[in-house]
């Protein structure tokens, strides 16, 4: 009988993972035992997504403020930093920041405006118009944004973060002056010090500044990016990617992550026969429409994966072949033909008017984001995802 079914999103129910347990094994586990209660059947090309959450935690990769301090002061010299374009979020930075103003004298925290890069606004773009700021050029003082704006506090969060990361900076010890600024180089008139806190544009902002003649350039990726005393670390990422896990430590992005989605993918395989592709994810690559949050405040949405799960789809739009090309079969007739027309597509479909409106994303970050939305980040227990059917198509 003919499958009825395209992609399904499964959340498997695991354990809770702590440092030192077998992950792989466990996914492993989780997977097949999850098929055997609920009946359903494992297939080649199925996906099994693993939380970074719990990869870390496995590693036990974590660290407290007192080695963000020491590391921050070791290579930005412990006297004025300007910490510029962090996000605004308690559980993304807000601990970070307590550890870097404990490597400090005085912090000048530069923050962007009317919203950080993935979206927290602090203001709203009809607040700049009328008070007529111009973002791309205009630097504002603490007292000339409480002049023109008040107090603004988050939508979802009810958070002045305004007032909150000055509190931290204040309570680490450190003295703290704040200005609103998006060009890098509006930094360099209060020191040539700078830890820049942005994430996708990070290379970016570090080569402008060094061009402008910062002394000193660092990234929240050079920050933790080796052991200090001991503490977790990530050598690709260092602080990006973390998350408070008490208020005095962090858990770091996973590392290492290639060799473990090689090894589940083998465990799978042995328990199964089935050739099944394995990656870690973290945030989903996604902008919610009400408050404008755009997801991904992880480096990448996976970091890594196995090798089927590399490029990016090459599909047809089936709306536009029925409109289109087809317009005047119906029925079995019109199934046959968009069925014969899949089967023979060969090559890329790029700038094939046949496949216009298709995503043309890469799998991980499509899978990732999917995954990123069925496992949730809260109670629901299933840090692990399944999903099955994605590579199918119209004729499977």
């Amino acid at each position: 009988m003919e499958r009825r079914t395209g992609t399904v999103s499964r959340g498997i129910r695991c354990p809770i993972i702590r440092e030192g347990d077998d992950l792989a094994q466990i996914v492993c586990t989780s997977v097949t035992e999850a098929a055997a209660i609920d009946g359903f059947a494992l297939r080649d090309k199925d996906v099994v997504a693993v939380t970074e959450s719990i990869v870390a935690r496995s590693q036990g990769n974590y660290a407290g403020i007192d080695a963000i301090a020491k590391d921050v002061k070791a290579k930005l010299g412990g006297g004025t930093i300007g910490v510029i374009f962090p996000i605004l979020s308690r559980n993304r930075f807000a601990i970070c920041l307590r550890g870097i103003a404990m490597g400090a004298k005085k912090i000048v925290l530069m923050l962007s405006y009317p919203s950080d890069e993935v979206g927290n606004h602090l203001i709203t773009l009809d607040q700049l118009d009328e008070a007529g700021v111009n973002p791309y050029s205009d630097v504002l003082t603490l007292a000339q944004y409480r002049a023109l704006f008040g107090e603004n506090k988050h939508e979802f969060t009810g958070v002045d973060y305004v007032d909150y990361y000055a509190q931290i900076i204040r309570e680490a010890g450190a003295e703290v002056e704040i200005l609103f600024a998006n060009q890098a180089k509006s930094i360099l008139t209060y020191t040539d010090c700078v830890l820049t806190c942005d994430i996708h544009t990070r290379a970016r902002t570090k080569r402008l500044l060094k061009a402008a003649g910062a002394k000193i350039v660092c990234g929240l990726d050079d920050i933790l990016d080796a052991p200090v005393d001991g503490s977790g670390y990530n050598e690709a990422y260092g602080l990006l990617g973390s998350n408070k896990s008490t208020e005095d430590r962090v858990k770091l992005f996973p590392r290492d992550c290639e060799a473990f989605v090689l090894r589940t993918q083998a465990l799978l395989q042995a328990a199964t026969g089935k050739q099944m592709e394995v990656m870690v994810y973290g945030d989903g690559a996604f902008k919610d429409p009400q408050g404008k949050i755009w997801e991904l405040a992880d480096p990448v949405v996976s970091p890594a994966f196995t090798a089927g799960l590399n490029g990016t789809p090459n599909e047809l739009k089936l709306k536009y072949l029925a409109d289109n090309d087809f317009k005047d079969l119906s029925g079995d007739a019109l199934k046959a033909a968009i069925s014969k027309r899949i089967t023979e597509k060969s090559g890329s479909l790029v700038g094939n008017m046949a496949a216009q409106g298709t995503t043309p994303r890469r799998f991980p970050d499509l899978i990732g984001s999917l995954c990123d939305l069925t496992s949730g980040s809260g109670d629901k227990g299933t840090p692990v995802v399944l999903v099955q059917g994605y590579f199918d198509n119209y004729t499977n």
